[in-house]
């Protein structure tokens, strides 16, 4: 979906997404969907359980 002028924007209440590359704008999307302290503590946590990143890693579901 690109989002343009003109195009009426839409709220949603869920993101299935994979672990973005910091600095990313993927991951600032992530951001501005749930949060950057939430980001942040589930970056860590993915980190610590060994979630693989990337277009080939895991994937998370936001609610």
């Amino acid at each position: 979906m690109f989002l343009f002028p003109g195009r009426p924007l839409r709220v949603v209440d869920a993101l299935l997404t994979n672990f973005h590359l910091p600095g990313s704008t993927l991951l600032m999307l992530v951001a501005a969907f749930c949060g950057r302290e939430r980001v942040l503590r589930l970056y860590q946590e993915a980190i610590e359980r060994g979630y693989r990143f990337f277009s080939y890693g895991d994937a998370m579901l936001l609610v």
